[in-house]
């Protein structure tokens, strides 16, 4: 894999609930993490004391943070009804040379900020909210 640019990893929203996929505008940053909950099977018979997790146990999920700035007021729109309807529409991310990562996600937080000689940004944080799929570029 070669060295990638950051600004190729993209976040988009369904933008009417039939697939038709808008990448959120004006992002600057974005992350994308796993998250897989252990279960400890630890017990008395562990050998030598050590830590023992239960294979495929526990919870799995994954977070999508981003920031920016506003570019574009269509996605902008979308992302705040999406916010106060607690909706949890798909979203894709696309990370560039490895795939796209593709599910409901719900907004967990939406901020809105700016200084008086700068630009508004914004900030935002996604929770998965059932399964995912994975497509390999």
């Amino acid at each position: 894999m070669t060295v990638q640019s950051g600004k190729d990893l993209l976040l988009k929203v369904d933008l009417d609930g039939n697939g038709v996929f808008g990448t959120m505008a004006g992002l600057r940053a974005t992350r994308l993490t796993f998250n897989a909950g252990s279960i400890d099977v630890t017990s008395l018979d562990s050998t030598g004391g050590w830590r023992e997790l239960l294979g495929g146990g526990g919870v799995k999920s994954a977070a999508i943070s981003g920031s920016g700035i506003f570019r574009d007021a269509d996605t902008d729109a979308r992302a705040r009804q999406l916010f106060f309807d607690g909706e949890v529409p798909v979203f894709q991310v696309i990370v560039p040379d490895f795939g796209v990562v593709q599910g409901a996600f719900q907004i967990t937080s939406l901020e809105y900020g700016g200084t008086h000689d700068g630009e508004a940004t914004y900030e935002i944080a996604l929770a998965s909210a059932g399964e995912l799929t994975f497509t390999p570029l």
